[in-house]
Formats: C-alpha cells, sequence, structure tokens
C-alpha cells in the first residue's frame, strides 16, 4: 500500500486513500490526526519528551488535496513542551492542534500504582469486522477486531483497531500515532445512532495518554451520548494488550441524512 502523505518541508501531498465515509472528497479525520501527531513528534525537545495530550479542531472538513504544514513551539520548559500544528488547504487552515509532551523519567511508583488490564478478548481472539456499510478508502488500510459490540451498530463497543499501511512516505508509524488513528475512530466504535440515517461528525478530537501504548493493536472501548439540539459527545479509554493507558473524547455534530 502507498503512504497516504508525501510531506516536503511544509508541502503536504495527500493520496486518494485519506477520503472518509462521509464525503470522497473529504479526509478521515483519523489522517490528519495522525500527519499532527507525526509533525510535533519531529520538532526537538531538549530532553526526551513523549506526547501526553493531543487536541485537534477540524475548522473546516479536510479536503483530499495538496495542504501546507505549519508548526510552532508555544511554550519550551525543563518538564514540558506545548507545540501548535496547522494544517492549511489554499492558504485557509482547515486543522489547529496542540500537543503537550511530557519529560520522560523513570519513576519508583507505589505499589498500589498499577495498570488496569483489559478483560475483554484479544485481537487474536476477537472477531474480524468489516463495516461493509461505512467502507471508505482510508478504512480499507484498517483491520478491526470486535470485541464487544459492532462497528457502527448504535450501542457501547469495543473494537481493537491496527493501523496496516504507511501514513507519512519515509517515516515509521509511531505509537501515538496508532493511538490517534484508531481514537478518532471513537464515533463509529460505540454510534448511538443509524449510520444509514444520520451523520454523527466529529468536529475535534482530545487523546490523552499516561504512558505510550505497546504493539500494533490499539483497543478503543467507547461510549456515545447523544443531546437534544445536535451535539454529541463520544468518547473512549484506550488500551493495548498489557492493559488501558489513555483516553479519548471527541465533540459531535447530529444531523439527519
Amino acid at each position: 500500500m502507498h503512504a497516504i502523505y508525501r510531506v516536503d518541508g511544509s508541502r503536504v501531498v495527500t493520496s486518494p486513500e485519506a477520503a472518509g465515509p462521509w464525503d470522497i472528497r473529504m479526509q478521515h479525520g483519523s489522517a490528519p490526526a495522525a500527519l499532527v501527531v507525526w509533525a510535533a513528534e519531529a520538532i526537538p525537545t531538549p530532553v526526551p519528551m513523549s506526547i501526553a495530550r493531543v487536541t485537534i479542531d477540524l475548522m473546516r472538513p479536510v479536503p483530499v488535496a495538496p495542504l501546507t504544514l505549519q508548526t510552532e513551539i508555544l511554550r519550551q520548559g525543563r518538564r514540558i513542551q506545548l507545540c501548535a500544528v496547522r494544517l492549511l488547504a489554499e492558504n485557509t487552515v482547515v486543522v489547529g492542534a496542540t500537543i503537550l509532551k511530557v519529560k520522560m523519567q523513570a519513576l519508583t511508583l507505589p505499589p498500589a500504582i498499577a495498570e488496569r488490564p483489559v478483560e475483554l478478548a484479544g485481537p487474536d481472539r476477537a472477531p474480524e469486522e468489516k463495516p461493509d456499510f461505512s467502507s471508505s478508502p482510508f478504512v480499507t488500510g484498517i483491520s478491526m477486531r470486535a470485541a464487544r459490540g459492532r462497528f457502527g451498530v448504535p450501542g457501547p463497543g469495543a473494537i481493537w483497531y491496527r493501523v496496516d499501511r504507511p501514513l507519512v512516505e519515509g517515516s515509521e508509524l509511531s505509537q501515538a500515532m496508532r493511538a490517534v488513528v484508531a481514537a478518532d475512530f471513537c464515533n463509529g466504535t460505540a454510534a448511538a445512532l443509524d449510520f444509514r440515517q444520520w451523520t454523527f461528525i466529529n468536529a475535534d478530537l482530545t487523546v490523552n495518554l499516561a504512558r505510550q501504548p505497546v504493539g500494533d493493536w490499539i483497543l478503543l472501548d467507547a461510549e456515545s451520548w447523544i443531546g437534544p439540539a445536535g451535539a454529541g459527545i463520544a468518547a473512549a479509554r484506550l488500551g493495548d494488550e498489557r492493559g488501558y493507558f489513555g483516553r479519548a473524547v471527541q465533540s459531535l455534530v447530529i444531523e439527519k441524512r
């Protein structure tokens, strides 16, 4: 499979395989989320740091088209780095993001501080999930295993996700990139409405990481809440085969098809 993006300085060439399920001309939210994290991780830090939070505002639908990438350090400290990443299409900001990095250090924690294990079927035991009704070019590069519920079927769900294609040409897929790609599937993992009758596009995505995930598979243990006036929330605990490591939240825009 070809990579979703080719980055040359500030210029980004986008593959047609970035397209999402809502409009073939627009990117799946996971694609620019991964690009934002890739750009943030490329910003040097004075000491080793890892990403603790990613907040992405999808200002406008992100077109399957050339983009301009901008980065900026907002705060550089001994323990944290806060940086901004922006994606522009034809000189208009379509994605604005802030990324918080925290200094990596070895800690001896109290015995009571232990990771909560995932008590669901792992990706090797959960059945394969192929949601044909919400397929898109980007989703063809994602493997899914349903530990609880079904993708796009109303109700809480827990689904394992694995990225099977390169996202940025010439670059390895980082663990934080894996986490945000999976996290953008919250609204489909725990759909509260029928995909065929409603749209519930996310306008943002926030991911918090207590540690970096391990392995290729990321679990979304997700649930959605829909309000009466066009807004909703999709949220998930993020896990891997070692245990839970983070959380994700999306703000949803609800519309009748």
